[in-house]
């Protein structure tokens, strides 16, 4: 097992919880303001440089590795559909007509996922700054 499979297992359960919560908490594009402050308050709570209010809702993490190198940009989009769900599943959308169908709530959550390991495991060269953007 690698380091990041170990680590993945470690947090797996934590990564679910939060795709959950945005999933049963989808919001449009451009209103996406519980997704945001909860996208800001998990990067700063790993360590990540944070800049809100990108382009109305958006958020940029800016993660500086130990060696000076080049920068990549790394992006998820955090709205939703205006669909009504009908899966009654624990966390399905608790807000009418509004729903997660397009895999945004994963988006997200991968990338915060990446945000976590990387600014765990800064041993890398470069900076990676990740966009998490409204609409």
């Amino acid at each position: 097992m690698t380091k990041l499979d170990a680590w993945l297992d470690q947090h797996h359960a934590a990564f679910t919880a939060i795709r959950r919560d945005i999933h049963a908490h989808p919001e449009l594009g451009l209103e996406e303001v519980r997704t945001a402050k909860l996208v800001a308050d998990s990067l700063r709570e790993w360590g990540v440089e944070v800049t809100e209010n990108v382009g109305k809702t958006g958020v940029v993490g800016v993660i500086r590795g130990n060696r000076p190198g080049r920068a990549v940009g790394l992006r998820a989009d955090m709205d939703c559909l205006a669909l009504e769900e009908t899966t009654n599943l624990p966390y399905s959308s608790k807000n009418p007509g509004r729903m997660h169908a397009c895999g945004h709530d994963g988006h997200t959550t991968m990338l915060l996922a990446a945000a976590r390991y990387l600014a765990e495991n800064r041993d890398f060269a470069g900076t990676v700054n990740l966009i998490f953007q409204p609409a």
